[in-house]
């Protein structure tokens, strides 16, 4: 089984790369992740505004909502800049690039036109085989600031081309009005890749104390909810462009990893699992890729590739609007706990003397169907209920 890919003209041996965070602030670290199975890793970023470079404690929070019985996490940080200065930063990436066996990738972070040019080209110098421009970190880069954030990212992206020779990835914020139009047109500048997404800026309220929590600002808002929207932007991007593409935001398992795939990612960037798993949370992943290949008998990567994505994504006019879907309730498995009568806006469900059945008025919504708490509701075509 063949997991190589490539990612902006660099060859590696898989597509799990571990994204740009503490997990790869110096080469100790780095050491790790390629321990671990990491193909390639992005560097921690190095800052030119220097107050980013000390981070405050505590800087992590798990936090868990509710909706009734649901419940979903988000891994909520404030986790800063390298601690580096530049001339620190860059030997530092030198020692790894010369060390290891798997692309080392610098990713900077810059205010000025000066800071850009001077950090991408000591990172050239450096013998950095890429370099990835974060202009989308939630705690201070330029997309956060005001303005026009889509013609700030491009002429960034036209300085650091102008400067640089090495391949150029820019790692791209999820709010921009239009993700495929930017890729299009960084395309044409001669970016070679782009990273969907970073992390959005959230907030969470300390009501005993009436502040913020942890440092009393805003945050890095993360984690598994973030997924779907990136897959959906990556699916929809993905025919329509010629560079590459790190899918970056929710990935927990080998599986997602396939999705991301599917959609038409080149690689997989992941930082929020192994933040909570460990470094181990690498070859878990890789090892779930692998059995999912073997179930679907893949043998590389490029045979499912992009496989939907484009036109496999039915549009409005497409969709199969039919009702031909209705609940059924297997009174063997039925406790008439009343969950299906409460959440059904149509009515459907009636009790009976021993179980709860469904109306002529259910309509195969399937809502039901995932909230019945002991899988007695399933959905079966229309006619056949019976």
């Amino acid at each position: 089984m063949d997991l190589s890919c490539e990612y902006v003209g660099l060859k590696l041996k898989n597509p799990i790369v571990v994204a740009s965070s503490g997990l790869t602030e110096n080469l100790k670290n780095m050491k790790k992740a390629e321990e671990h199975g990491a193909a390639c890793v992005v560097v921690k970023s190095l800052f030119e505004e220097e107050v980013c470079r000390i981070s405050p404690t505590p800087r992590f929070e798990i936090i868990e909502r509710r909706m009734g019985k649901l419940r979903s996490q988000t891994f909520y940080s404030f986790e800063q800049a390298s601690g580096f200065d530049e001339h620190e930063y860059f030997e530092e990436v030198r020692k790894a690039v010369n060390v290891l066996s798997i692309p080392v990738i610098p990713s900077i972070n810059c205010i000025s036109d000066e800071g850009w040019k001077k950090y991408s080209k000591m990172a050239e110098e450096a013998g950095a085989p890429a370099l990835e421009l974060n202009v989308s970190c939630p705690h201070g880069s330029i997309s956060f600031r005001g303005g026009d954030v889509e013609e700030k990212i491009l002429n960034v992206a036209r300085l650091v081309r102008d400067t640089v020779k090495i391949p150029i990835i820019v790692k791209l914020p999820m709010q921009l009005s239009s993700p495929i139009s930017m890729a299009g047109m960084l395309e044409r500048i001669g970016v070679n890749g782009v990273v969907m997404f970073n992390r959005l800026t959230g907030l969470d309220i300390d009501i005993e104390n009436e502040r913020p929590i942890m440092h009393g600002g805003y945050a890095g808002h993360g984690g598994p909810w973030s997924f779907n929207a990136v897959l959906r932007w990556i699916a929809a991007s993905s025919p329509h462009l010629n560079i590459s593409i790190a899918a970056s935001g929710g990935v927990g398992s080998g599986i997602d990893v396939a999705k991301f795939i599917y959609a038409g990612a080149d690689v997989v960037e992941v930082c929020s699992l192994i933040y909570l798993m460990g470094y181990e949370a690498i070859g878990m992943i890789l090892k779930e890729l692998q059995q999912f290949m073997e179930q679907k008998s893949y043998k590389s990567l490029d045979e499912f590739r992009g496989k939907v994505s484009g036109p496999k994504i039915l549009n409005n006019e497409q969709i199969d609007r039919r009702h031909i879907y209705v609940a059924k309730i297997d009174p063997k498995f039925c406790t008439m706990c009343d969950t299906c009568r409460k959440v059904c806006i149509y009515d459907a469900p009636y009790r009976s003397e021993k179980t709860y059945l469904i109306s002529d008025a259910c309509v195969g919504c399937g809502l039901c169907v995932k909230l019945c708490p002991t899988k007695a509701i399933d959905l079966v075509p229309r006619g056949k209920e019976g």
